[in-house]
């Protein structure tokens, strides 16, 4: 059974910082893309980071600068660094697991989403 958990989310003030963590289980993680998408209230669900397999990251244009994606494969863990945080970043937080096998069927697994706040 694949399970992927995000924690890390809470209330920030502007300027702050916050460390998201996705902890997965029952994938070979190391052979998946992870990506860190939100939505907040009334928006469609966008993408905020993406991290290959192999390392190399993509940023939004709104958190390139901000936030950092990473992840160790050992622990089966990605991260979602935020920092100078802003009231536009308050969302739900979502990590994805994605892979395309060789013979090109695509997996995707959600995590169940978290938090974050940002506001004085």
């Amino acid at each position: 059974q694949v399970q992927l958990v995000e924690s890390g989310g809470g209330l920030v003030q502007p300027g702050g910082s916050l460390r998201l963590s996705c902890a997965a289980s029952g994938i070979t993680f190391s052979t998946y893309a992870m990506n860190w998408y939100r939505q907040a209230p009334g928006k469609e669900r966008e993408l905020v980071a993406a991290i290959t397999s192999g390392g190399s990251t993509n940023y939004a244009d709104s958190v390139k600068g901000r936030f950092t994606i990473s992840r160790v494969n050992v622990k089966t863990t990605a991260y979602l660094q935020m920092n100078s945080l802003k009231p536009e970043d308050t969302a739900v937080y979502y990590c994805k697991a994605m892979k395309t096998s060789s013979w090109g069927r695509t997996y995707e697994y959600w995590g169940q989403g978290t938090q974050v706040t940002v506001s004085s």
